[in-house]
């Protein structure tokens, strides 16, 4: 069979085009942070991870600006050899005292960022143990992991825990070596539901059973925790949680990773990771960007609690209406509508009445659990949001959501 045949067999998007609501990839021609261009009409934009709202502050698009005449486009080159610039060692710096660990490491990509820790980390003889609903950049990394890793029958090196189910991750980590090392690794909040992990019980079993812990906090930092400084800091278990990975493409307004840690376990990832020695480093402007988006977060800690302000107003608002609506504190609300073709109806019907969500369906998530994903900024005003909750009264009344 030709290596194309596949593509040319698969047509569930343009059977969803077919129809008219399919829900992905509309380019969006000019943003103004809570409201966007799309297809030359204004609509809400409540999809977005722009937490902060900061993607269009005039203080980090000037920061850009003034980086690429500074230091040109790009580094041409990785972080390794030619690609280092003073503004790569400050954001450094300045998250690693912002999230409170000895030190920090950039990356290109959010994405990237597992796949330059967790292969490096665990080697040989030594165990990966992670939730079920992590993120797919965790996947991806421990897929990179496992190509490295040797398995054989009686040795598995991945071991899977049930979503958030800590007596579930006891019971696994309770049947792997004590004596050899495991790295625990969960999303902090998880970026479908919004849920938070129950980091208190994590690291208690990890203390037990002799494993490390890198959470995930893409969701989290500038969302959760004193001053938006992630799960840890909620809980306040900063010093007791080994790693913390995270992302520019949604609070920091920009587009990178970073992990944070002891001094020593960074500087061996900055030395060992192909994915940093072999990856060109963040862009002058990026960095720029995360940087004077790190000076807003530190110096408006007030726009978390807008941000939040404004995600419960529209929990409650839906859960009222009679939405089915995961229940947890952070800026990401989901309703779970439960029917690919229902959810894709209303994520076009919602769109129409001019308001922009992300339509999550199978394999995505699972089967029942197909729903519409709502997150907020700090910059969305009461009357968008209230135009965002008449939108989906209307709309889940028009097809029997409601």
């Amino acid at each position: 069979m030709d290596l194309f045949e596949k593509c040319r067999m698969f047509t569930r998007a343009d059977e969803t085009r077919e129809k008219g609501y399919y829900p992905y990839f509309h380019a969006i021609e000019e943003s103004e942070g809570p409201v966007v261009m799309i297809e030359g009409r204004k609509v809400i934009m409540a999809g977005s991870n722009n937490y902060l709202g900061l993607t269009a502050h005039p203080k980090v698009k000037e920061a850009s600006i003034n980086a690429i005449k500074k230091y040109g486009t790009g580094c041409s080159g990785s972080r390794y050899l030619t690609g280092t610039l003073d503004i790569h060692v400050e954001l450094e710096k300045r998250l690693a005292k912002f999230m409170g660990k000895e030190d920090c490491l950039l990356f290109s990509t959010g994405f990237q960022t597992a796949q330059g820790i967790i292969p490096v980390l665990v080697q040989k003889g030594e165990y990966i143990v992670s939730d079920k609903d992590n993120h797919a950049s965790i996947v991806a990394g421990i897929l990179v992991a496992g190509g490295m890793l040797s398995y054989s029958s009686d040795t598995q090196s991945l071991v899977r825990y049930k979503h958030n189910d800590m007596k579930h991750l006891e019971f696994v980590i309770s049947q792997l070596p004590l004596e050899e090392g495991k790295l625990i690794v969960s999303d902090g909040v998880f970026s479908t539901s919004g849920e938070i992990v129950n980091l208190p019980e994590l690291i208690r079993i990890a203390r037990k059973y002799n494993a490390r812990v890198m959470i995930d906090d893409a969701h989290a930092v500038g969302v959760i925790g004193v001053g938006g400084r992630g799960t840890a800091s909620h809980y306040n278990l900063v010093k007791e949680c080994d790693l913390t990975m995270g992302t520019f493409s949604k609070t920091f307004a920009s587009l990178g990773g970073f992990v944070v840690g002891d001094h020593k376990v960074i500087d061996y990832l900055k030395h060992s990771a192909p994915a940093l020695i072999f990856s060109a480093s963040p862009t002058p402007a990026s960095v720029a960007a995360a940087l004077a988006a790190l000076d807003i977060l530190e110096q408006e800690p007030e726009r978390i609690e807008k941000l939040m302000n404004n995600a419960r107003m529209m929990r409650k608002g839906l859960k009222e209406m009679g939405y089915h609506v995961n229940d947890y504190d952070s800026a990401v609300v989901s309703a779970i509508i439960g029917d690919t073709e229902k959810t894709l109806i209303m994520w076009k019907a919602l769109f129409d009445e001019g308001v922009f969500v992300n339509a999550f369906i199978r394999p995505g998530v699972p089967p029942g659990m197909e729903m519409l994903r709502t997150s907020y900024m700090a910059t969305h005003e009461k009357e968008h949001l209230e135009k965002i909750l008449d939108a989906f009264k209307k709309v889940g009344k028009s097809v029997g959501a409601i």
